[in-house]
């Protein structure tokens, strides 16, 4: 299964294609995919993201099929190196997912998959006070057997979501959905990271200023630095050197249409 064909720009980030698109592009691209049923595999790159894609081919080839937004300073930082100008939106999943929902006045249905349960739960109440007018469903925390996999991907199946949120974590996520999802399971299969536990208040967010300052990251390495200082303390500069290694040997792909 191969991406849609996307009528906008992309720039090649260590090899990923990353769609270089506004907020209201990229929602109105996606709103369009669902109203078609374009099944569309749609994921969010940063430095972590990018940094595993190097050292996991098969993560990198999973990748590339699927719809790959920016995200953080880091691909900015990128872009500004390798093509002279960042990207037009930080295209996080945190902020994006509930915008994407927001957008739409159709009612769709929205399958949650990850997360602890009740964290799940907690985020699936928040979605339904953010964008009332959708159906959201749980379908299973991100805790589950080999023996129990058959049983939920016929779950998502039966209910068909018009999206399905996968928070699994980086590359679980995206090799899940690869594996397992077709356009009979669901329309826009979503990797979101930790946005179930970021809805359900469980992981906070940074303040607005640090938000705006692009600083999230380092809020994130301050209240978790024991999980994240090596993704953020070690993985930030390595990225950035993976990035200044592919500008000093060409432009790594260029931007296209």
């Amino acid at each position: 299964m191969t991406i849609p064909k996307v009528a906008a720009p992309y720039r090649s980030i260590l090899g990923i294609r990353v769609a270089s698109l506004r907020r209201d592009e990229a929602i109105s691209l996606l709103s369009q995919m669902i109203r078609k049923r374009t099944f569309t595999k749609v994921s969010f790159l940063n430095a972590h993201n990018a940094n595993v894609a190097c050292s996991d081919k098969d993560f990198a080839a999973v990748l590339n099929d699927f719809l790959v937004l920016a995200d953080g300073i880091g691909v900015d930082i990128a872009a500004r190196w390798l093509y002279g100008a960042p990207f037009p939106d930080n295209l996080n999943g945190t902020d994006f997912v509930p915008d994407l929902l927001k957008a739409s006045d159709k009612p769709l249905t929205v399958a949650l998959l990850g997360a602890k349960r009740a964290n799940a739960e907690r985020a699936a109440a928040r979605l339904s006070q953010i964008a009332p007018q959708h159906k959201i469903v749980v379908v299973h925390d991100g805790f589950f057997t080999a023996q129990e996999e058959p049983g939920i991907v016929a779950a998502i199946g039966s209910l068909r979501p018009d999206i399905l949120l996968v928070a699994m974590g980086v590359p679980r996520q995206e090799m899940w959905i690869a594996r397992h999802m077709r356009p009979e399971h669901c329309t826009l299969p979503i990797a979101v990271g930790a946005l179930l536990d970021f809805l359900s208040g469980s992981l906070p967010r940074a303040p607005a200023w640090m938000r705006r300052l692009r600083l999230e990251w380092l809020f994130r390495l301050l209240i978790e630095p024991g999980r994240l200082w090596r993704r953020y303390v070690v993985g930030n500069p390595l990225f950035l050197f993976r990035v200044l290694r592919q500008k000093l040997g060409g432009p790594g792909g260029g931007e296209r249409t």
